[in-house]
């Protein structure tokens, strides 16, 4: 009898033990099945590159290159040089957009550079004694006709002399990683003045990221106090979305443009900035340069990744709850060319969530661009409720809902 009894006890015993584990067992996480879709690359884009000796081109806000010929050869820059010039002079006397800068009064050695200028073949414009011209003109006769008295004058009312002026411009030049720039004058008339084409495509980014610079070398022409109305060399401008920055042209270095262009692409705009150096004469350079622009700016699309409510994640509970992890907002990404675009789902892993909960995120990476999006849960992960885990020994088991699988698909 005693015997008996005890049974009973156990088993009613083993059965609470039961029933209040079960009851009482935490809800294990479960494991989305996530759907990762392709995206197929665009065709490599075909570039009608210049025949002349080098040039590079690449985007303002991209350290890298897109296309170039003799990236790193080193050769004569003519008044290309100038833009550095322009810079380190605005390192020492800042100038803002639409500022005029302080007044700059011209003396007799001024027109002493002037008529040396003129002795050596050198590209000018007119100064005389006593004359005053703002800070943001004298720029402006350095940049649009490209005056090499006008640099020369510029360089030693900012640092007293043209010596220390070429001292500023290379320690300038090595902050900002322009090792392979040589300038040993202000104009870039003598052939030791000398770049290689990514450097120079650096520079130009620098000449762009200055508000004062930027709008300078955008300006077809100016009239200036005493000298009258200047006229910029650059004659691609206003064509082919050319807005900058500076030519150049000597026996040695031949016909020469730093250049800049904006160009509209989906919802974005694509500033790009390349040289080219070599040409036997600019109209022959200029038609180069245009079909190399056409091109490389038609290479450019805008590509819509992620929209918002798009579906990448699967959670199936064992008590049979469903949900899906939808985008919570949306993703687009610009490339050029054929670089590939790649999708990363990091769907985390869910016990008890509501509708809306955070369910990981997706990160969209095309070349140096990367966009995350964060996944929202759409339904309810809900408790299995008493009946289910009474009557599913074990069902609560972590190890039962420790599932990943990524089925692959494709977008286009």
């Amino acid at each position: 009898m005693f015997g008996v009894l005890a049974l009973v006890v156990a088993a009613v015993t083993a059965g609470g033990v039961y029933t209040a584990n079960a009851l009482n067992a935490e809800v294990p996480q479960v494991a989305a099945t996530v759907s990762v879709p392709e995206v197929a690359a665009a065709p490599a884009v075909e570039l009608d590159a210049p025949e002349v000796a080098a040039y590079a081109i690449g985007e303002l806000d991209d350290d890298e290159l897109l296309a170039a010929s003799d990236a790193d050869e080193s050769v004569p820059i003519a008044s290309i040089t100038k833009v550095v010039t322009a810079l380190v002079v605005l390192d020492a006397k800042p100038l803002g957009a639409d500022e005029q800068g302080p007044a700059i009064s011209y003396t007799a050695a001024d027109v002493q550079i002037y008529w040396q200028t003129i002795a050596e073949n050198g590209s000018n414009a007119p100064v005389y004694e006593g004359s005053t011209l703002s800070q943001r003109q004298s720029l402006e006769a350095v940049m649009l006709p490209s005056a090499n008295n006008y640099a020369k004058s510029l360089a030693i009312w900012a640092y007293g002399s043209e010596q220390a002026y070429l001292d500023a411009a290379r320690a300038w030049l090595d902050a900002h990683g322009l090792h392979d720039t040589v300038v040993v004058d202000t104009s870039g008339l003598s052939p030791d003045s000398r770049s290689t084409p990514r450097d120079l495509v650096a520079l130009g980014r620098l000449a762009l990221q200055s508000p004062a610079l930027a709008q300078i070398v955008a300006q077809e022409q100016s009239e200036l106090p005493a000298v009258g109305i200047i006229e910029n060399t650059n004659e691609l401008l206003g064509t082919h979305g050319v807005d900058g920055i500076k030519t150049g042209t000597t026996v040695e270095a031949g016909a020469c443009l730093l250049f800049s262009g904006d160009y509209e692409v989906g919802s974005r705009t694509v500033t790009l900035v390349g040289v080219a150096l070599g040409a036997d004469t600019h109209p022959e350079l200029n038609a180069e340069i245009a079909g190399l622009l056409d091109t490389t700016a038609a290479g450019f699309h805008e590509v819509d990744v992620v929209d918002a409510g798009d579906e990448f994640a699967d959670y199936a509970t064992a008590w049979g709850d469903r949900a899906v992890a939808r985008a919570d907002g949306e993703a687009s990404v610009l490339v050029w060319s054929d670089t590939p675009i790649t999708i990363e789902v990091d769907a985390r892993p869910l016990a008890l969530a509501a509708d809306g909960a955070d369910a990981g995120s997706i990160t969209v990476v095309a070349g140096d661009e990367v966009v995350e999006v964060p996944l929202a849960l759409d339904g309810d992960l809900e408790d299995p409720g008493t009946w289910w885990r009474l009557s599913n020994p074990g069902g609560l088991d972590p190890q039962s809902s420790a599932r990943v699988l990524e089925p692959v698909g494709s977008a286009e």
